[in-house]
């Protein structure tokens, strides 16, 4: 990378580059020849998590000062980070794997770069949605990444129900904790379809699990290590649209018969058996609960 030339008496500096910079999702051998070119040249690194990203670095014998950039300081951070690349250095943004803000604060600064007049050079790699979409096996044109779901609240149960009746595959994070509970809410909301669970992607105990939502749901009952990625199927209308209204509405009629089972869990058991978003099985039941009363 050439050195720039220092500026005249009166003419107005250049900004630095902001460099956005892949890195690896797990093996660190994964990372590119021109990102390490990069991360030896720039005067400074914004990484996620800088003692992460000193493990990087060490394997590759690069020493560089580290400036930590995170979801919880970006507010102080930023303004500073702005003011080195407005003093013409040159920075490289990195996160813990992956792209830089792709689910990371990082498109916040690549936002405030454009709009000052910084250049933006993106160092392309590892990304663990295209990974596990190309290892899911489920189609690749068109598909949706949809990040993380809210963790809790109505915030969650809104994303869920946005998303139903999408017809593509849709990508998703989500934290191990959480795993069970998240299969279980996409089977109940989107209905039974099929997935794959990426677990541990590129490291050593890598695993795609490949089935359905159903099946998902038995075999990852109990909490899981590692970070997980989730490809789903889009949703499929039925060919026969009026013939398949009639078998599920004759499906929850006969459930709300029941006096054992509840409203909720007719509906859950309806949405599940008939491939339907969870909303518009529980507005129908409601309007049948309705008119009895």
């Amino acid at each position: 990378m050439p050195l720039k030339r220092p500026p005249e008496s009166g003419e107005k500096k250049k900004p630095g580059t902001l460099f956005v910079v892949a890195t690896p999702i797990g093996n660190l051998s994964d990372v590119t020849l021109r990102a390490l070119e990069v991360l030896k040249t720039v005067q400074f690194i914004a990484a996620e998590d800088t003692r992460h990203t000193r493990k990087l670095l060490t394997h590759h014998q690069i020493r560089k000062r580290l400036l930590s950039y995170h979801a919880h300081n970006a507010g102080q951070r930023g303004p500073v980070l702005m003011g080195k690349l407005l003093a013409g250095e040159d920075l490289a943004l990195v996160t813990d794997a992956g792209t830089p803000s792709v689910s990371d604060p990082g498109e916040v600064l690549i936002r405030e770069a454009l709009h000052r007049g910084v250049p933006v050079v993106v160092i392309p790699g590892p990304s663990a949605v295209v990974t596990a979409l190309v290892a899911s096996g489920l189609p690749s044109c068109p598909f949706a990444f949809l990040g993380f779901p809210p963790s809790r609240g109505s915030a969650r149960g809104r994303f869920l129900e946005a998303f139903a009746t999408l017809p593509m595959t849709l990508v998703l994070y989500e934290s191990p904790k959480r795993l069970a509970r998240t299969l279980e809410e996409l089977l109940q909301v989107w209905g039974d379809r099929p997935v794959a669970v990426a677990r541990e992607l590129t490291k050593l105990h890598e695993e795609v699990y490949r089935g359905t939502l159903s099946q998902a749901v038995q075999r990852f009952s109990a909490e899981v290590r590692g970070e997980v990625t989730l490809v789903v199927g889009g949703f499929v209308p039925r060919a026969d649209t009026r013939r398949n209204d009639q078998d599920w509405l004759e499906d929850l009629e006969s459930l709300l018969r029941e006096k054992e089972i509840r409203l909720r869990e007719a509906v859950e058991i309806v949405a599940a058996r008939h491939g339907l978003p969870r909303r518009q099985v529980y507005g129908e039941a409601l309007k049948r609960k309705e008119s009895r009363e």
